[in-house]
């Protein structure tokens, strides 16, 4: 990777000195996303009863044809969201759960996502089972064989990540979900972290929901994402909020209309993610793709290196992010109001980077985007050693 300095930066509205290596939690947008967005929300200013009534649908309508292109389904398939928690609890909410029955997901799920399936499984009576997996992770293969373990005759409804949050690990979804049909189990997705940094195709992967955020990877404004539903369940899904439903503008019914009009909102990030998908697009997201994993794989050398922390799991099952077991260091905790001391210590070298409990394990979490560069990561690496004392 070239070690020039990184001249996408000026595309982004980052203070000068920050090292930002959170996109992972919350992506900010390129300056021409930010405008796009802007332009949206003044002309839904200028005249709201013309944008909210007339406009919204179809406007809404082409940002789902150019997303239904960008992860391979059609667009009458694709539900414009606020984000993947919002798309999580519209699927949630949906399975018909009775009592007795099991909902298989992993110990590497996302804690929201957990503790929602919690709820369902309470509310229903039936159970939640959390299937331990090899650590570390070793082949696709023993993934799939194992997690499976732990499926019964009674498994009604698979969750599981696409990327995981807190190791930041691909699982191979695709393998799943086809397994999954085969015993006749419901497939739920949880996928923020893939739209972008994988390539998408719903079409293949088969699933019967896929929960999104736009505001990562994709680099869509905040407030936008989707939930991909499988056809046979769209006309039985149940919305988290009861409003008047239908369609403003008088088209015919659509089973979308529950989850467009659920009092007044700004639509202005949804109808932004199309200027998301065409920044990438324009850039190249091959490109993208291989320039931010190769940075994230610079990151892990460089990181196991010159500190004493561990990376989580193997590099053929990392892209743009990469995930550190942090040492036992007994840091002070700063006067910041973190969580974790070693977060807030980051933030005095203006370092943005999230550390989390998993497990029992504390993870630092890196996420590479196109404004970050190897000075970013060198200076983390000072940083780190300095705050762990092995420098």
């Amino acid at each position: 990777m070239n070690d020039a300095p990184n001249s996408m930066r000026s595309n982004w509205t980052l203070p000068e000195g920050l090292v930002y290596l959170n996109h992972g939690s919350f992506g900010p947008s390129p300056k021409v996303v930010q405008q796009a967005r802007t332009r949206w929300f003044e002309e839904l200013e200028s005249q709201p009863m013309q944008f909210l009534v007339r406009r919204t649908e179809s406007e809404l309508d082409t940002t789902c044809e150019e997303l239904g292109q960008f992860i391979g389904c059609d667009a009458d398939d694709v539900l414009l969201v606020d984000n993947a928690s919002f798309a999580m609890n519209i699927a949630a909410n949906s399975v018909d759960l009775k009592a007795g029955a099991e909902v298989l997901t992993t110990n590497h799920e996302y804690g929201s996502v957990l503790r929602l399936w919690r709820k369902v499984c309470k509310d229903a009576g039936a159970k939640l089972v959390v299937q331990r997996l090899a650590d570390p992770l070793t082949t696709p293969e023993e993934f799939v064989d194992r997690f499976f373990e732990g499926a019964t005759d009674r498994t009604r409804v698979i969750v599981i990540s696409h990327v995981t949050s807190p190791t930041a690990a691909v699982f191979p979804v695709e393998e799943i979900c086809r397994r999954a049909r085969q015993q006749k189990i419901m497939t739920v997705i949880d996928g923020p972290h893939a739209v972008a940094m994988l390539p998408l195709n719903m079409r293949r992967i088969d699933c019967d929901f896929y929960a999104a955020s736009c505001h990562k990877w994709l680099s869509a404004p905040f407030g936008s994402g989707f939930l991909y539903v499988k056809r046979r369940w769209q006309q039985t899904l149940r919305p988290n909020l009861i409003s008047w439903g239908g369609s403003l503008s008088g088209r015919a019914s659509h089973w979308k209309d529950e989850f467009r009009w659920i009092g007044t909102r700004d639509p202005s990030a949804m109808i932004a993610v199309r200027d998301a998908i065409r920044f990438l697009t324009d850039y190249g997201i091959k490109r993208f793709r291989d320039e931010t994993t190769e940075l994230a794989s610079y990151v892990r050398q460089q990181v196991e290196a010159r500190t004493a922390c561990k990376v989580i799991v193997p590099p053929e099952w990392s892209r743009s992010m990469v995930s550190f077991r942090l040492p036992d260091d007994g840091v002070e905790a700063p006067k910041h109001g973190y969580l974790d001391p070693v977060q807030g210590r980051l933030q005095d070298y203006q370092i943005e980077a999230p550390v989390t409990n998993w497990n029992g394990q504390r993870l630092l979490r890196v996420s590479c985007y196109l404004y970050n560069d190897r000075a970013d990561v060198d200076h983390l690496c000072d940083a780190l050693a300095e705050i762990l004392g092995n420098g």
